[in-house]
């Protein structure tokens, strides 16, 4: 029986060997890399012939000056996306689910939906222009009402909110249709008893649609703790300087540079290990959670 399902299978278990290839070759193998944390690791030697330094890399990286300020940088910024990303979709959802012509509400979404296709090199060099201070169309606007012109960009008390609504805007239609689809498992009839009992839209909203959606709200809020400690590299990379440091460097911006910038290879690597383990124990957690809130499972 099971030689019967294997010769049956035979080309999808074909067709399986290209990935699992590359999953090998760029997922696992470089695994070995985390070897050059615990060393003073010089390229032309190699894993085998550098010096073996145990913890001190580790030890250097907590004794970096910045290296606080970096964290607390990098949850503030991922909690606030992650705390908008979920009320701002869904508050779209709700509205787009109230308009009747449908030929509008498929406009609207693809508007919305279209930023999550461009990446942040082209939509860095798109705010920098909007978000600027002399010529920005956002400051001239700004101006035009009498208010006095922001540094978006380069201030420290508004650049975390600005990484904030930014990378919103660009993922909320994304995170829309995932709520649009869970609005459509609602049984319409509750709606009709609803509407029987003499509730009006407001109520049917917060009785009826709210608790229908809030499974899936559970799930993706409790799957967004994994992201915790990933407050978008590219993004910051894009709009970033030194004068915002203080409040927008994070860990992997502070990873490029102590890596790529100041060839400290085995340092980068600490800190790479250190997100990663407790990214790990995060998205764990986070699926633990999910399991016992919304009866989510991976298996």
């Amino acid at each position: 029986m099971n030689s019967k399902r294997w010769s049956k299978n035979l080309q999808l278990h074909i067709m399986l060997i290209p990935a699992t290839l590359f999953a090998i070759l760029f997922s696992y193998v470089p695994i070995t890399g985390i070897v050059i944390a615990f060393q003073r690791f010089i390229p032309n030697r190699g894993f085998f012939k550098s010096t073996w330094v145990g913890l001190d890399n580790f030890i250097y990286m907590l004794n970096m000056p910045d290296i606080y300020q970096v964290l607390y940088n990098t949850v503030f910024i991922a909690l606030m996306k992650i705390i908008a990303g979920l009320i701002v979709p869904i508050v779209v959802a709700l509205l787009l689910n109230e308009m009747k012509k449908k030929v509008l509400v498929r406009s609207v979404q693809t508007m919305i939906y279209l930023p999550h296709f461009l990446s942040w090199v082209i939509l860095g060099g798109i705010l920098i222009d909007i978000l600027s201070v002399e010529n920005g169309i956002i400051n001239k606007v700004m101006q035009g009402v009498g208010l006095p012109s922001v540094f978006f960009l380069g201030d420290n008390s508004w650049f975390p909110f600005t990484l904030v609504i930014t990378d919103v805007w660009k993922e909320f239609g994304f995170a829309t249709i995932i709520y649009m689809a869970a609005l459509t498992s609602i049984d319409p009839t509750i709606y009709e008893a609803a509407i029987i009992d003499g509730a009006n839209r407001w109520k049917q909203t917060f009785h009826v649609t709210l608790p229908g959606i809030t499974p899936i709200i559970i799930l993706l809020g409790v799957l967004s703790m994994g992201n915790v400690l990933n407050a978008g590299f590219e993004q910051v990379f894009m709009l970033y300087s030194p004068s915002v440091y203080e409040s927008g460097d994070i860990i992997d911006t502070l990873l490029y540079r102590v890596g790529f910038v100041d060839a400290q290879f085995g340092v980068a690597t600490a800190v790479g290990l250190f997100k990663s383990v407790i990214a790990a124990l995060l998205i764990g957690t986070s699926y633990w959670l999910a399991y016992r809130l919304a009866g989510y499972r991976i298996f």
